[in-house]
């Protein structure tokens, strides 16, 4: 009897042990949800550089749960979803709002004027309903393994974040030295890039060896120096270097066998 309370109580220590584990990706994940919240909040509140690096810290939550599920060998049958979810938010709704703001900075008066909101800061919209589908087609692509199809939508958000951060080194955040038109040119070349059907590289490595990971390799060594010589001027220029690499030297797509 004795033997049998024992096993019993193991089994029940191990499979809260279990459980706990189980759910430790997707508390990451929802730290990547709330960083997405605060980045907004602060946007509101006139804090733009905060509101970017908020989007920065969603980033490294976003990498950081993978990992830990992969580390854990902890995957829920809720992980990809929620972690979609979360996505949409601080990948979608956050920079989306962020360029609303860069793109109104300079307009002095209404341009479309419709129940006193001014519509042509809202194409920045367009970022969060592409980034939404770009992550529900993720979800149903098997062949995103290695690659992504598509511009991924934290690259996205990563640079719409860089801008303000980049204006505030040059001094010129406040000065609204982003042309709106420009700033809608952006918004929709990155739209369309997420839902493209080019390849992008994915930086999941099975292997840190420099063949096999040549572009890799190279993307992150420009960005360590560029960002090290010119902080976060840098960003917005480091994230199109990817895109151009992403562009000219295509990575293939492995065959599942499925």
């Amino acid at each position: 009897m004795g033997r049998f309370k024992k096993c019993y109580f193991c089994a029940a220590n191990q499979h809260k042990s279990d459980m706990i584990k189980r759910h430790v990706p997707n508390a990451i994940t929802c730290c990547n949800l709330l960083s997405g919240c605060f980045s907004i909040l602060f946007l509101l509140s006139g804090m733009p550089v905060k509101a970017a690096l908020m989007i920065f810290v969603a980033a490294i939550f976003d990498f950081f749960d993978g990992f830990a599920a992969r580390l854990l060998n902890a995957h829920s049958p809720i992980g990809a979803d929620l972690d979609s979810l979360c996505d949409v938010v601080s990948f979608g709704v956050a920079p989306g709002f962020i360029m609303y703001f860069l793109i109104g900075l300079p307009l002095e008066k209404l341009v479309l004027p419709l129940l006193g909101v001014d519509l042509l800061p809202c194409v920045a919209f367009l970022l969060p309903v592409f980034s939404a589908l770009r992550l529900a087609r993720f979800n149903v692509d098997a062949s995103q393994t290695t690659s992504f199809l598509g511009l991924p939508a934290p690259a996205m958000a990563v640079f719409m974040a860089s801008l303000p951060l980049a204006f505030l080194q040059l001094g010129l955040l406040w000065e609204g030295v982003l042309n709106p038109y420009a700033g809608i040119a952006i918004v929709l070349i990155f739209s369309f890039m997420m839902v493209c059907r080019r390849r992008f590289i994915s930086f999941k490595m099975k292997s840190v060896r420099w063949k096999g990971n040549e572009t890799r390799w190279i993307i992150l060594g420009v960005g360590v120096a560029g960002f090290a010589v010119f902080q976060f001027v840098a960003l917005p220029f480091i994230l199109m270097f990817y895109v151009l690499m992403s562009l000219f030297f295509p990575p293939q797509v492995e065959q599942t066998g499925h």
